[in-house]
């Protein structure tokens, strides 16, 4: 079991091509300088023939040393009919100026003959002239066999040659593509396991993720020999994505005994899973294996109860070892038990039987009353917490704050503008902003006001927003949750706001929000310090 297993990233090639997905030159810089942080092996950077932004990557990383990753150029066999030394996409291959390039071929007998339309026979000789004229150039050649698993069900026999003739021109790596991840855990594991005995050493997977179960083929083809994975950061791609390599490296480091290089530094995970669906403005979603919100939470309070004595009672391994955290979610069902671990996270003096802990947890339940809802906003349970405790401090004072609404307006939507006075240390600070509606208008003029007292603010936006109406047979005087989600690019954290008016409850989200954030910037600054 003690193999080595590489890891080949195409969050910036595969990944890029999922809805929504834009990566900006910079991006990919941060993204590649990350993965490489990480310990993946290879970076499969982008198409330098079909895309120019992919070249000027290539150009800009030649002056960017990575400790341990190496840049990957993917490209196709050359084009039926064409010499290699001809054809356009190998040179600009060649152009990359990257030691590895990955070549994809056809390995389904169907895409040869009635997407490619071309004869069998010429496809290996694609697959063979292409690797070779880049071998014989001093390149190391990883083959991807696209379609592989569709062609070997299809037509056993030849897809199997393409392999063969791929290695025979100097493939390092043959890479079998479950290309519209159609295939069951079961086939992976048996083909897999075939081509293996036939192929011999050096086998790669890349699975897609559209019937759920790239993370679980990938996994099942390691098992029967496979040494070289492929896919993509937090899962993104086109369709329904690629095999997540968030869930399968602390997979094969946690319940395997392979060795991967980024088992030194697996505690790194999360952080570099949360910062590259940032960069990808991909909100990652709480229940996410391993790195999510709440991959490590506990609600029911015989699970808090059984966790607090032992952990591994409902967790399957260290939250530690993939650098994220435990979490007591804070609801109607909590007790003292729950109320006093939160506690303290920040406090670890208080004991479980003080009136703190009593007092928080009276304050909670009756601001539940009152329509709150603390499981998702833990920011605001840890602001109660420091005021009841009296380790609080408000870092600026409201004067007043007025909203004029436009209706019609002249941009085609309710557009809405916010007039702001605060005073922080005894100095006033005035300032307007627009915005698409009213909380929208608010959020700009605060934060625009506070950056002159604390620039670090300028880091910071709401990723996500959401009202619920508490008491719908109240009609338009109902009282609303407005629950709200930051981030400053590195951490994420919510807050909770309750009222009868919306402005209001958002007001209030709003300014916890900003002060969770500025009391999490000192608390930093402190321990650096000591």
């Amino acid at each position: 079991m003690n193999k080595k297993i590489y890891i080949l990233d195409s969050t910036l090639r595969d990944g890029a091509q999922g809805q929504g997905i834009s990566f900006s030159l910079e991006d990919k810089i941060k993204i590649c300088k990350c993965l490489d942080d990480l310990g993946i092996d290879f970076i499969e950077a982008g198409n330098p023939g079909s895309n120019p932004k992919d070249l000027e990557l290539f150009k800009s990383m030649k002056s960017i040393k990575l400790n341990h990753a190496k840049l990957v150029a993917f490209g196709s066999t050359r084009r039926a009919g064409t010499k290699a030394e001809d054809d356009k996409n190998l040179k600009d291959l060649l152009d990359a100026g990257v030691e590895t390039i990955v070549i994809f071929g056809k390995s389904w007998d169907f895409q040869v003959k009635d997407i490619l339309k071309t004869t069998l026979e010429e496809n290996l000789a694609m697959i063979y002239d292409s690797i070779k004229f880049l071998v014989d150039k001093g390149k190391k050649v990883i083959f991807d066999s696209e379609h592989f698993f569709d062609g070997f069900k299809s037509n056993e026999g030849y897809a199997l040659e393409t392999l063969k003739i791929a290695k025979e021109a100097g493939a390092e790596v043959v890479v079998l593509c479950d290309t519209n991840g159609g295939t069951l855990p079961s086939e992976i594991s048996k083909i897999v396991s075939k081509t293996n005995k036939v192929l011999g050493d050096n086998l790669g997977i890349h699975c897609h993720n559209d019937m759920g179960m790239a993370v679980a083929n990938s996994i099942m083809a390691v098992e029967q020999g496979a040494t070289h994975i492929q896919g993509t950061f937090i899962g993104i791609g086109e369709r329904c994505g690629n095999a997540n390599l968030s869930t399968i490296l602390p997979t094969l480091i946690c319940k395997y005994d392979y060795e991967l290089n980024a088992r030194k530094s697996l505690d790194k995970l999360t952080k570099i899973s949360r910062y590259i669906s940032e960069i990808s403005n991909i909100t990652l979603s709480d229940d996410t294996p391993y790195v999510g919100a709440s991959a490590f939470a506990h609600k029911g309070g015989m699970h808090i109860d059984a966790v607090a004595k032992d952990p591994k009672s409902y967790e399957h391994i260290k939250p530690e070892l993939v650098g994220n955290k435990r979490r007591f979610l804070v609801s109607e069902v909590s007790g003292k038990s729950t109320i006093w671990k939160e506690v303290q996270k920040i406090f670890p003096n208080i004991k479980k039987d003080s009136e703190e802990v009593k007092v928080i947890t009276d304050k909670l339940k009756e601001l539940e009353f009152d329509g709150y809802q603390f499981e998702g906003a833990e920011g605001t349970v840890e602001l109660v917490m420091r005021k009841v405790i009296g380790k609080y401090e408000p870092f600026f004072k409201l004067n007043h704050f007025k909203i004029i609404g436009e209706q019609p307006s002249l941009k085609g939507t309710f557009s809405s503008t916010a007039l702001i006075n605060i005073t922080v240390d005894g100095k006033t600070e005035i300032t307007a902003a627009e915005g698409d509606g009213p909380v929208n208008a608010l959020d700009k003029a605060l934060r625009k006001a506070l950056e002159v007292f604390y620039p670090q603010l300028r880091s910071v936006r709401l990723v996500d927003y959401k009202v619920r109406v508490l008491d719908s047979e109240s009609n338009t005087g109902a009282k609303v949750r407005v629950l709200i989600e930051s981030t400053d690019g590195v951490e994420k954290w919510s807050n909770v706001g309750v009222s009868k008016d919306i402005i209001e409850a958002s007001w209030i989200a709003l300014v916890d929000s900003i002060e969770y954030k500025l009391i999490k910037d000192i608390e930093r600054k402190v321990r650096t310090y000591f």
